[in-house]
């Protein structure tokens, strides 16, 4: 693992903003349906959009309906359940789905195998699953097993781990695919990317933001390949509205500097 440096610059140029939720966006709360974005920072957001040119994407294991609900009233790029699915900036959505009788006889597997371990949820999203196991911390070992097991029987699944999760998606598919195909794409195509995360999940983003020589930022602790670190969400906050701030002043000196320009100029 690289050395970390603590806080992220403030940069400048033009630049990409891509972001994960649960624990970069948002607070993680005991249950999924408790976290939200606050107010004010979702009209932080749609600021740095405005100012990107609309270069700005939520990538998340959450699925996209619940990403737009999120972020209401604005609506951005999406790419949810880790790029299974994703909106780009025409609204055109890339869905990526398992087979049917895959997806009824993982559900039906999963569920009647969860009934064995209280505490723990399965959270279906069409072409994934997540097995959450926040509240009985006891079965990590046996979600992890099940979910080992599911792989094996289904070779188009693959397991990603989580903060108190366990999913199975699609093989293939990641935040790093997603963030890809993002940069292939106007608005995003020719800008740099920063990309702020929390979790295991994240890691694929971050390698491919770092492939394309952008900025990659970890909230919280533990090892990772990102290049940058904030503390926490409070941190991530307190960041972006410096950052936006600070892009806000260079376009206002260029601005100031053409004025003076045309008329030093017309003199």
């Amino acid at each position: 693992m690289a050395e970390v440096a603590s806080v992220p610059p403030l940069l400048s140029g033009n630049l990409a903003f891509f972001f994960d939720l649960d624990g970069t966006l948002a607070e993680i709360k005991p249950h999924p349906d408790q976290v939200y974005i606050p107010a004010a920072v979702r009209t932080l957001l749609q600021k740095m959009s405005l100012m990107s040119g609309g270069a700005l994407a939520l990538i998340s294991g959450r699925s996209m309906t619940e990403l737009d609900k999120l972020a209401t009233p604005f609506h951005f790029p999406l790419a949810g359940v880790h790029g299974a699915e994703r909106r780009d900036i025409n609204d055109k959505t890339h869905v990526v789905a398992l087979p049917e009788p895959v997806v009824t006889a993982l559900h039906q597997h999963l569920s009647n195998a969860l009934l064995q371990l209280p505490g723990t949820e399965l959270e279906a999203k069409g072409m994934a699953f997540a097995l959450h196991y926040r509240q009985a911390p006891e079965a990590e070992e046996a979600i992890f097993e099940l979910a080992q097991q599911m792989t094996q029987r289904f070779p188009e699944l693959a397991l990603q781990p989580g903060k108190c999760v366990v999913e199975l998606k699609p093989l293939g598919i990641d935040k790093g695919a997603a963030i890809r195909a993002f940069m292939q794409e106007a608005p995003f195509a020719g800008r740099t990317p920063i990309f702020i995360g929390d979790d295991l999940t994240d890691e694929a983003g971050f390698k491919q933001v770092n492939a394309l020589g952008g900025v990659t930022i970890k909230v919280g602790n533990g090892d990772t390949i990102a290049n940058f670190r904030l503390a926490n969400v409070r941190m991530v906050y307190h960041w972006l509205g410096k950052l936006t701030q600070h892009i806000e002043q260079q376009k206002s000196d260029i601005l100031r500097g053409e004025d003076y320009e045309s008329l030093s100029g017309s003199l």
